[in-house]
């Protein structure tokens, strides 16, 4: 009996473990080709928090030395991204009251000096632009809008804080001071720094940060704007109907001076209740006012970057409720890949991994990272990850056309001189496109064989070339490619038929 027994146990021991590797070998079946085949199209995105100084900068910028230490850390960061073929930054260029440019309106924020309002010697957001457009990167500018921070660091900004300068649409609540989504003039206020980022800097888009009321506001002090604006509306009904006016004013704004400019918020993540799941008190629509699924409907964003910083239930059904309403928009789920870090939560790679795959058997457009410092830690192997199974291919960017979706004319001409020392000269005729203020750039191609297959993200060499030429030089000479091709393409995403090497 004992010896059958013992038999028995070994059986169901083995049965067990059968069980395990079918269920592994499912998952990889499954899951493989999805991390094999990365899609051509997809936003890949990270956040770059300079509040505090938590991924950049370390160095005060106070001597040439510093300055070139400071600009050395961000130029780091972005090297890496790029050759974990990230395609988008969101580079923190406003935070409370305080700006990382040279503004007119506001002051340079103290984390790049050590002293408000200190000229660090160059400007920030013009260095992160023509360092992400070197590498083939969009570069957007991520702006807190509503919070101007506590009683401390207003302060410290003095004379130069809009506290100081705009009062009337400045409001304080609960020991910190918020620009006052129901004050008319509000939107007039941000649409002004808006507009000094985007009609001066060369940006692929805005992003709105805080965009919202404080969380649980009942008693936000808003009442006697309530009063002369409401028109009868409930109080709630106002306060969504005042964040979606400024959202509408600046969008429209913004594609009044450059239509190709991405408009884009990370809202908080959960909308409000789906049929699948309870949001458990904690939403957009209700908990901070924010309608942004109306703001989907309207057409009034670009992309939404809802901060789904969750796992199992309270993110899977969150975001495939942002997809369903999407409007055609771009939904990029924010992850939130800081919780890998054992300080911050105790969350493993497989949960980011999960969701990753989770984003593209769905459809969504790509995902964003945040923070950038846990892709620079490679926080629990996340980095490698990306580059070896992700991200293993270049992604162009998704396109935008309820903008624009004529492709520019293609270009003629490829010409190809034969590689010297390693390297080969490409050279082509321009693209024919009559719109000067958004000229086509070019996508080069290359692969073993001919024609080459521009369909497949793994002939990418190189994306947003201006000009018309380029210098292929193979990494290692044994992997070079031996035909080319070249694509124009316009900042909407609309691609044009490719120039075979002749």
């Amino acid at each position: 009996m004992l010896i059958f027994a013992e038999k028995n146990d070994r059986n169901k021991e083995e049965k067990r473990k059968m069980k395990r590797i079918i269920s592994i070998l499912l998952y990889i079946a499954i899951l493989l080709p999805l991390a094999a085949q990365p899609p051509k199209h997809e936003v890949r995105a990270a956040w770059i928090t300079a509040v505090y100084g938590l991924d950049w900068p370390q160095t005060r910028a106070t001597s040439p030395e510093s300055i070139r230490k400071q600009q050395a850390e961000l130029i780091e960061i972005l090297d890496r991204l790029k050759a974990a073929n990230f395609n988008t930054v969101l580079f923190q260029t406003r935070t409370r009251g305080d700006v990382l440019y040279k503004s007119a309106i506001e002051p340079y924020n103290s984390i790049l000096t050590g002293k408000v309002g200190g000229d660090p010697g160059y400007d920030p957001l013009a260095f992160a632009i023509a360092e992400c457009h070197k590498r083939g990167m969009e570069c957007h500018a991520w702006m807190v809008t509503i919070p101007l921070g506590n009683r401390k660091h207003v302060a410290a900004l003095g004379k130069e804080s809009v506290t100081k300068k705009r009062r009337a649409i400045c409001v304080p609540y609960k020991r910190e001071y918020f620009l006052n989504p129901g004050h008319p003039q509000t939107k007039e206020y941000l649409m002004s720094l808006v507009r000094e980022v985007v009609e001066r800097y060369d940006v692929d888009g805005v992003h709105f940060d805080y965009l919202r009321y404080p969380e649980n506001a009942p008693r936000f002090p808003d009442s006697y704007d309530y009063r002369k604006y409401s028109k009868g509306r409930s109080l709630a009904q106002w306060r969504r109907d005042n964040l979606t006016e400024i959202v509408r004013y600046i969008y429209k704004g913004v594609k009044a001076m450059k239509p190709w400019v991405k408009v884009s918020t990370c809202p908080v993540g959960k909308y409000k209740d789906t049929s699948r799941y309870p949001s458990r008190g904690w939403n957009a629509f209700h908990t901070v006012y924010q309608d942004v699924q109306g703001w989907l409907g309207e057409g009034i964003q670009d992309q939404i970057y809802p901060m789904l910083y969750f796992r199992g239930n309270h993110f899977y059904p969150f975001a495939l409720d942002w997809q369903e309403q999407s409007n055609g928009r771009q939904i990029i789920p924010g992850l939130g890949i800081y919780f890998l870090d054992p300080s911050e939560g105790n969350w493993t790679l497989d949960e980011i991994e999960r969701q990753m795959h989770f984003i593209r058997a769905h459809g969504l457009a790509g995902e964003a990272h945040y923070r950038v410092k846990y892709l620079m830690d490679n926080t629990q192997g996340l980095y490698d990850a990306l580059e070896e199974d992700f991200y293993t291919a270049p992604a162009l960017l998704p396109a935008m056309p309820w903008i624009d979706n004529v492709a520019p004319t293609p270009p003629s001409g490829l010409t190809v001189e034969t590689p010297e020392n390693g390297y080969w000269k490409l050279s082509w005729q321009p693209a024919t496109d009559n719109d000067k203020r958004n000229a086509p750039m070019y996508v080069v191609y290359g692969s073993d064989t001919y024609p080459v297959d521009t369909s497949n993200p793994e002939n990418i060499l190189a994306q947003r070339v201006q000009g018309t030429e380029y210098t292929y030089v193979p990494i290692r000479p044994w992997t070079a490619r031996k035909y080319f091709a070249v694509t124009a393409i316009d900042r909407c995403g609309n691609e044009s038929k490719a120039i075979q090497q002749q």
